[in-house]
């Protein structure tokens, strides 16, 4: 059965597509048009002043592995048993009845990336999944790359077993030698020396990320710890992702990073900087990201800040020159894209997942709240 929504204002996720006045139909679970006429072969929902955005997605999250009303000791979010992790899954310590689940669905938040901590050198893999799904089989939507660490946290664990760094040279080195490991035994593998069970499975999981066919998330902060990344980028031919680059504080260092071509996930802008790593880290940085441009998306970081807060995130972007339909896209389309979620999610347009928000007004106004939510063509939310 055909399905439609009124939207008296539209944000498609596409920056400067604002559609006014329309009508959204869905059947299944996907779009099938947007129109200006009521539809008469559907069953029309509409509300009062209501204003449309796609689904929100964290680009980057810790939730269902650090849960709500559980003791931190319970945590998930960090494997202890070695630096290097490459097979570690994360999807196999979510849990979805993490109630922080509830309220993110209420806020309009219905998809995450999930990533392993920062605490190892390589963390394991990170997922991306539906936050309204009842288990992780039918949450799962996909793999979204592995997780790597610069910086402070990798060597802060130095209690934790395995092979741990005391130095930020310490921690690059580790990393180098996992990779030129790797390298050598693929090329072992590629010339017929060896065959590929012959290669221990840790070294096996390197293979797609020197392939190219899989991304490695770092997590990263500082200005020079970026630059020594790229350099290993360039070293090993990688293909990676910032993840955070709160304490950059400089239009030239965003710029190396906007001509390396690598994007950002972004944040999280509201949480405290506790930490030597962040002391440069202020809000006002947005500035020289905004003026920069390099492609970007926006995290949460939960439980360092809230996911159902992440839209929140949006109003500084505001402050320095985004327009509203830019500044959606962030979480909308810039983080579809970054996860390789574009053919799917991201804008509103036919032939993608019907999922959506509508809210009772502009969702930059304080008093607004989200009144209807769908996901992938199912009632989630009806206030």
């Amino acid at each position: 059965m055909r399905k439609a929504v009124k939207a008296d204002v539209l944000y498609t996720g596409i920056p400067g597509k604002v559609l006014r006045n329309v009508y959204l139909v869905w059947e299944g679970s996907k779009f099938v048009e947007i129109t200006e006429s009521k539809p008469g072969d559907a069953e029309v929902i509409e509300f009062d002043k209501s204003v449309v955005t796609p689904a929100f997605i964290d680009g980057h999250s810790h939730i269902g592995m650090d849960r709500a009303g559980e003791p931190t000791s319970e945590g998930e979010a960090n494997e202890k048993y070695d630096s290097v992790l490459p097979l570690v899954d994360a999807l196999h310590s979510i849990y979805m009845d993490d109630v922080s689940f509830k309220e993110s669905i209420e806020w309009g938040v219905l998809y995450s990336c999930v990533l392993p901590g920062s605490g190892n050198i390589i963390g394991g893999k990170s997922v991306v999944i539906k936050n309204y799904a009842p288990d992780i089989q039918e949450a799962f939507i996909k793999y979204a790359g592995v997780k790597a660490a610069f910086g402070y946290n990798p060597r802060s664990t130095t209690e934790w077993k395995g092979t741990r760094p005391y130095t930020r040279m310490g921690a690059v080195s580790i990393l180098r030698k996992w990779l030129i490991k790797a390298r050598d035994a693929m090329k072992l593998v590629e010339s017929g020396k060896k065959a590929l069970e012959e290669i221990e499975p840790e070294l096996r999981g390197l293979f797609p990320i020197l392939k190219g066919e899989e991304r490695l998330r770092v997590h990263v902060h500082k200005t020079d710890d970026i630059m020594g990344l790229l350099m290993i980028k360039k070293e090993f031919g990688l293909q990676i992702t910032i993840e955070h680059a709160e304490d950059v504080h400089t239009k030239e260092a965003f710029q190396k990073i906007k001509d390396e071509g690598v994007p950002i996930v972004y944040g999280p802008v509201d949480a405290f900087s506790y930490k030597t790593e962040l002391k440069h880290e202020t809000w006002r940085n947005i500035k020289h990201l905004v003026e920069v441009r390099p492609f970007f998306g926006l995290m949460s970081d939960h439980p360092e800040t809230l996911q159902r807060n992440l839209y929140l995130q949006l109003r500084f972007f505001l402050r320095f020159g985004m327009s509203k339909s830019e500044a959606i896209a962030i979480i909308t389309k810039n983080n579809a894209e970054i996860l390789g979620l574009s053919d799917m999610l991201g804008t509103i347009e036919s032939g993608k997942l019907a999922s959506f928000v509508v809210w009772n007004g502009d969702p930059f106004e304080l008093g607004s709240y989200p009144i209807y939510v769908v996901g992938e063509g199912k009632e989630l939310l009806s206030e």
